[in-house]
């Protein structure tokens, strides 16, 4: 059996190419059919019929009150499709939208709880939608880590944020990505003051807000006065959130997890480097598993790992090697490597 420590995605994952993805994988069709009728009864479109759409719409996919809850969705379905025959799950870990879900896989909400926090969530980041967000690379397109780059990155981000009118600064440390946030005189500024990069990058995300910053606040409130501590409880496995920290098993102050969660992770930045740090120091796992939709948050893990120096590695072509000889990335969103932990759908 092989160790597996279980990632969960973030917003901008339930793309074109998922189109299709619940009704492919998500085997619990009574908890789809809650889940559907949760959102009809706040006069919201299914699920389902979502999923089921003849194509493909930004408009509708993207919305965070859609998006949010088709990933949670598809990450609680592909987590419960790991076979625990061949994998046992030693923690759990996600990528800002993704520590929701993580914390649903983890047990310390129910799979319906989870997804009245990330409905509700989704839902009230949509109605305010305060602010935006774009994503510039900090390492080259070979992966090697470059210190002196993202500090010279981080210098400009700082000194935008300290202009009159203008809010700007980390939404994510995500891997050799950085995700900035802030309102509109940040976000061009920014984009008016770098360098282009591979082509399409600085690249904003499409019906994103400032996420993991201070504007976020409004949003803060609303969800704690909506969402009661009585749905938080202890985790069945360990998680680690976008501090790095970790919480155990018997030992979480079920309080303190709902005010992290409504609090800090939403209005200060998301270390998901860090998180996967310190999943991969403190649990050493065999494999990192990261659940569909998508696959485009298997190269920040990877990245992520590379930053950490697991197991050597200090380059895209180091993984790749690795990859190839001894896979330690499982993909649930390609079907090939889907495969290597299920029993199949």
């Amino acid at each position: 059996m092989k160790t597996a420590v279980v990632i969960c995605p973030g917003r901008g994952t339930y793309t074109k190419t998922e189109l299709g993805y619940l009704k492919r994988h998500f085997r619990d069709r009574a908890l789809l059919a809650g889940f559907d009728a949760t959102r009809g009864a706040l006069g919201q479109e299914g699920l389902s019929a979502l999923d089921g759409s003849t194509s493909y719409s930004v408009a509708k996919h993207t919305r965070g009150d859609n998006a949010s809850a088709l990933i949670y969705a598809a990450t609680i379905g592909d987590f419960r499709a790991i076979d625990r025959d061949e994998v046992e799950i030693v923690a759990v870990t996600g990528n800002s939208m993704g520590w929701y879900s993580a914390l649903a896989c983890a047990g310390a909400l129910s799979a319906e709880a989870g997804f009245e926090v990330v409905n509700t969530m989704g839902t009230l980041m949509q109605e305010a939608l305060i602010g935006g967000q774009l994503v510039y690379p900090c390492v080259g397109e070979d992966w090697v880590p470059d210190p002196a780059r993202k500090a010279a990155l981080m210098a400009k981000v700082a000194e935008i944020g300290a202009r009159s009118d203008h809010v700007f600064g980390l939404s994510i440390d995500l891997g050799g990505m950085l995700v900035l946030a802030g309102n509109e005189a940040g976000l061009k500024a920014f984009e008016a003051e770098v360098p282009p990069e591979q082509g399409r990058f600085p690249m904003r995300l499409s019906n994103h807000a400032a996420f993991h910053t201070a504007l976020q606040a409004p949003v803060a409130e609303r969800g704690r006065a909506r969402l009661s501590q009585q749905l938080f409880g202890q985790p069945d496995l360990p998680m680690i959130d976008g501090r790095g920290a970790i919480w155990w098993p018997g030992a979480t102050d079920a309080g303190a997890l709902w005010d992290y969660t409504l609090g800090h992770q939403v209005v200060e930045p998301y270390d998901f480097t860090h998180a996967i740090r310190t999943a991969a120091r403190e649990f050493a796992p065999d494999l990192f598993i990261v659940t569909g939709p998508g696959t485009t948050l298997g190269g920040a893990v990877a990245q992520s790992l590379i930053l950490a120096n697991w197991r050597g590695m200090g380059s895209k072509t180091d993984f790749q090697t690795r990859q190839q000889t001894a896979p330690l990335l499982v993909s649930m969103g390609m079907e090939d490597q889907r495969a290597l932990v299920t029993k199949g759908d």
